[in-house]
């Protein structure tokens, strides 16, 4: 008996023995051949992979002026499991880099306490300069390196809506895209963003070999699996980097945009939006903190008003009504309606004291609200249609051919549709009953009617192209190469024939050219025969908005503008100096008008008042 107890303790202890040595054997297969952590620990105590990052393409304006360069900087990286932590003079290294103490003490806790980030290069402090490297290069610190990275500048201080900026790459942006890993840099606004494959480049990767103290020997394998960078390739822009710099200036402390674009190609000249930031602050160390002071601002500066704000046109739009009046043949340009001081009996929509009755040219030179009220009443009650609802329908969808209410596809994110109303929403509002009174508004661009200054611009330069319009764009050329999508060469036709345009552009023309004759004559440009219409959308949130598009000359056009200023009351007053004053410069290569510069300059608007731009009121209701 007691030999059997004696076997079978025997028999357990080697079943709990063989089961020790199966459980370490499993142990060991695991971290020797399943555990990345202690396969790249290893390898790290061999070697390290650097990446070598390419420059960013240059951004050039449409005369090879730069707009956008690189510069090159360091990134100071730290691999903490390298680092002698006694044994580096922590001042030295600030001092050498440019940074607080607080602020390296405080990045190394945080590598410390994350396993893979302490066996891998990480960031620590950016911006370094190359004077800076060429010092720190000398000591040889273990545990640190420089890493080469390019940062960007803006000569100019200008289009930083435009432009755009760069930015520390996000988790999301990180996990979507395989490109980028942390501490990358990608771009986050204006073309930076919108072609951010193309400026980016390729990174490289340079393998170095290291000792037993960490110190960096040479390449490995005789750089055997080395890769070099690719550059990312420069684009040249359509813009005219003097014509946008003077835009800003003039819109500097008012809320609005300015676009100018080239009739012939659809290639965009100007776009401004004001206020606006200098992207310059939006590099280096101070980045985060200007960034926070852009964010809190009630006027939005990084809002690009020029593609992404929607406005009612007001009397601008006078001229699409007239358009589509003459191809529904319901309007000649004989035709004359009364005015007094208003539509109809009520006398609204009112309008401003002139001459009545007009006829075509001299009611767009003069901007009469009653005219188009009239013209509008009479495409929608047609005869040639069953209802008004298919008179109307047949009238939104002329409009939507200008490139209304839909994105035109210029080459930059966040562009705005705005707004042409279907009939459904009339449908619904008024109970399936509801006739021209209903939405006589439309007539002068208000109501739900809503565009963007860049739509705007495009109808000045279907005006000037009489029935036409390629699309908007930005991007010229990449890399030297006239390489832009085939559809930025495509003319785009309205549906209105190119003879109705005469009479409009006549009226477009006396507005400015002929004294007394119309509302447009600041933007008189002898020699030049302006074509300008002025309009003044009514606002409810204050001062009525000030908006005037234009093109010049009459014939052989090569500059077609679009100014609005909210809160800038009549369009004459406001926008329309800032538009012949940016068509000056451009054709002439000039400006003989100092006064109106600075008139414009003095122009102060109080947007303080203005529902717009209240700050929200962040205190807590009191109880009762």
């Amino acid at each position: 008996m007691r030999d059997n107890d004696a076997y079978i303790r025997q028999t357990i202890v080697r079943i709990i023995v063989a089961v020790v040595f199966v459980v370490l054997l499993i142990r060991v297969a695991k971290m020797q051949f399943f555990n990345d952590e202690y396969t790249t620990y290893a390898e790290n105590l061999v070697r390290i992979e650097q990446t070598i990052y390419p420059p960013r393409g240059d951004i050039f304006d449409r005369n090879g002026e730069y707009l956008v360069q690189s510069r090159e900087c360091y990134d100071l990286m730290v691999t903490y499991n390298d680092l002698e932590v006694e044994g580096f003079d922590t001042m030295l290294v600030c001092e050498l880099v440019g940074i607080e103490k607080e602020s390296l003490t405080r990045a190394l806790n945080k590598i410390k306490k994350d396993t893979y980030r302490r066996m891998r290069p990480d960031v620590v402090a950016s911006y370094v300069s190359k004077e800076s490297k060429l010092r720190f290069d000398e000591l040889n610190i273990p545990g640190f390196s420089l890493v080469g990275r390019t940062v960007r500048w803006y000569p100019h201080h200008i289009a930083g809506n435009l432009l755009g900026y760069i930015g520390a790459a996000s988790a999301t942006t990180i996990k979507n895209d395989p490109y980028y890993t942390m501490h990358d840099y990608v771009g986050v606004s204006g073309l930076e963003a919108s072609w951010e494959d193309t400026l980016r480049g390729e990174k490289g990767v340079r393998v170095m070999v290291k000792d037993s103290r960490t110190v960096i020997q040479g390449a490995y394998m005789d750089g055997q699996y080395d890769r070099a960078a690719v550059a990312g390739k420069s684009i040249t822009t359509t813009i005219d980097f003097r014509l946008q710099a003077f835009a800003e200036e003039l819109l500097k402390d008012k809320v609005g945009a300015v676009v100018a674009i080239e009739p012939s190609t659809g290639e965009i000249l100007v776009m401004a939006s004001s206020p606006t930031f200098n992207p310059d602050d939006l590099v280096g160390n101070d980045r985060s903190r200007n960034i926070a002071k852009l964010d809190n601002d009630i006027l939005r500066p990084q809002f690009n008003r020029a593609i992404k704000s929607k406005y009612p046109p007001g009397s601008t739009f006078k001229l699409v009504q007239g358009l589509i009046g003459l191809q529904e043949g319901v309007l000649q340009p004989s035709y004359s309606y009364p005015c007094h001081n208003g539509y109809g009996a009520a006398h609204k929509p009112a309008c401003h004291s002139h001459a009545s009755p007009l006829a075509l040219q001299d009611a767009v030179a003069q901007s009469c609200n009653a005219y188009f009220c009239y013209v509008f009443s009479n495409i929608l009650t047609n005869k040639k249609y069953s209802s008004i609802r298919e008179a109307y329908n047949a009238w939104r969808e002329a409009v939507l051919s200008f490139g209304f209410g839909q994105k035109l596809g210029v080459d930059m994110y966040g562009e705005e549709t705005g707004n042409i109303p279907a009939a459904s929403v009339y449908d619904k509002k008024h109970k399936n009953r509801w006739g021209p009174s209903h939405i006589i508004s439309l007539s002068i661009g208000q109501g739900e009617t809503l565009c963007t200054p860049l739509q705007m611009a495009n109808l000045a330069a279907i005006i000037a192209n009489r029935g036409y319009y390629y699309i908007p764009h930005v991007v010229k050329s990449i890399d030297g190469e006239a390489s832009i999508d085939e559809k930025y060469r495509e003319p785009h036709y309205v549906n209105v024939e190119a003879r109705h345009f005469e009479p409009i552009i006549e009226g477009m023309w006396r507005s400015v050219n002929v004294e007394g004759a119309g509302t447009s004559r600041v933007a008189y440009l002898p020699g030049w025969d302006v074509c300008g219409k002025t309009g003044t959308a009514e606002n409810p949130a204050g001062q009525d908005h000030s908006t005037f598009l234009s093109f010049a000359p009459m014939n052989n056009p090569k500059i077609a503008v679009s100014v609005y200023i909210e809160h800038g009351r009549w369009g004459s007053e406001s926008a329309a100096p800032i538009a012949s004053l940016i068509e000056e410069l451009y054709l002439t290569d000039t400006i003989k008008r100092p006064a109106l510069v600075q008139k414009v300059k003095n122009l102060k608007i109080d947007y303080s008042k203005s529902r717009n731009y209240r700050p929200k009121d962040t205190k807590k209701a009191k109880k009762k």
